[in-house]
């Protein structure tokens, strides 16, 4: 072979591939434009995930949502809240040691779940807070399940030893049904992970206690 005939083949060998890379880009493109398309039919919701999954150390999961697990975060917030507002009234009142027991535990995991919802709902850019509804009192909240109104409350804390026991055991089995109820919606509506799992643990940890609760009322 010839230099000039090796020299012929090379030429055409780099025309080959410019050609094959022209083409690989048109494809690239080709495929773009089809994946837009597809994207303009995605609802907010899958939108809101493929933004998050750009950002560095934003996993996917965090960010995949729902109406349903917004509403879920936003009620067991300020339910959570009014359970410790009523461990909290337990300090100098509650003389029956299983209600104390029972009270450092519903804190130990009460407490956390609130700081773990607030987080979750700043990451999704939504309010911590639920809207007021029609029929609700100030505080928009006593048309949510199991919650105490404030007559309730008071007399809760009005009352002392085994009334207090007996009183705290009979509120926080209605509460704590009541959070059961949220968890169960969300295990059927949700979408997120990691607020499905919360529902989960919601719904195994509460039912005991409710359990206990009532093993408590029948003996005091």
């Amino acid at each position: 072979m010839t230099a000039f005939t090796r020299a012929l083949r090379r030429k055409s060998s780099r025309r080959i591939a410019a050609v094959g890379v022209v083409a690989a880009g048109a494809l690239v493109l080709s495929a773009c434009s089809d994946n837009g398309d597809d994207m303009s039919g995605m609802d907010h919701g899958s939108t809101a995930s493929a933004t998050a999954t750009s950002k560095p150390g934003k996993s996917a999961a965090a960010a995949d949502f729902n109406d349903a697990d917004v509403t879920f975060a936003q009620a067991m917030i300020p339910h959570h809240q009014q359970a410790l507002e009523m461990t909290e009234l337990a300090d100098g009142r509650a003389s029956d040691s299983e209600i104390k027991e029972l009270v450092a535990q519903i804190e130990k995991a009460q407490d956390p779940e609130i700081k773990t919802l607030q987080g979750w709902l700043k990451s999704w850019g939504k309010p911590t807070e639920m809207e007021s509804m029609p029929g609700m009192d100030h505080s928009g909240h006593s048309g949510m399940d199991g919650m105490m109104s404030d007559e309730d409350m008071k007399e809760l804390k009005a009352a002392k030893g085994t009334d207090f026991d007996k009183l705290f055991a009979e509120m926080m089995i209605d509460h704590h049904n009541g959070a059961i109820a949220m968890a169960e919606d969300e295990q059927k509506n949700g979408k997120n992970a990691d607020a499905k799992k919360m529902a989960d643990a919601i719904i195994e940890g509460q039912s005991a206690e409710v359990k206990q609760l009532q093993s408590i009322l029948d003996r005091l």
